[in-house]
């Protein structure tokens, strides 16, 4: 994305009148890949948004438009549901994870704005340990979290499973 095109995405808090669109992208073959059974991920979302799940969700819009879905949660609330191995990091941390909602909007620099937008959220909000925790399958979503400033955590490179544990780092802050 050029800079112009950058001020076009923005982050807006999920409402149950996003509930429609995001089953419907939850639902999408190339999302399917990397989430889970979509009423399920819908319900954990829901449960978000009525205060029984601490992590926070967000629409990504691209011109006012709903295109993807960001979250994100606290690893010391996760801690049961994630590879032992994470307990090394810091307690206060904080994960994100993203999709894009149509196939077409893929690689277009929108899923790595939207990250920059959270992390300078995270950021102002005085979080400094952030990861995110991608399917090392998944090489589009590591290119773009690597275009927001993520970087594989090495001394949990392998140890991990199905996930490749990337950390921000904060020396790019004035990148975000």
């Amino acid at each position: 994305m050029t800079p112009n095109e950058a001020d076009r995405v923005a982050l807006s808090p999920v409402t149950a009148d996003h509930f429609p669109v995001l089953l419907d992208w939850l639902r999408q073959p190339h999302i399917r890949e990397w989430w889970g059974e979509p009423e399920i991920e819908l319900g954990q979302i829901r449960d978000m948004i009525e205060g029984r799940d601490t992590t926070r969700p967000f629409v990504i819009e691209l011109e006012g438009r709903p295109v993807g879905y960001i979250q994100y949660w606290f690893l010391a609330d996760n801690r049961d549901g994630i590879d032992q191995s994470v307990d090394e990091l810091p307690a206060d941390t904080v994960g994100v994870d993203l999709i894009i909602g149509a196939k077409d909007l893929l690689s277009r620099g929108i899923g790595s704005t939207a990250v920059k937008l959270m992390v300078r959220h995270l950021l102002e909000t005085g979080r400094r340990n952030i990861i995110i925790d991608p399917d090392p399958k998944n090489t589009r979503a590591v290119r773009a979290y690597e275009k927001a400033g993520f970087q594989p955590v090495p001394h949990l490179a392998g140890r991990t499973g199905d996930y490749l544990i990337m950390q921000y780092d904060t020396n790019n802050e004035t990148d975000t």
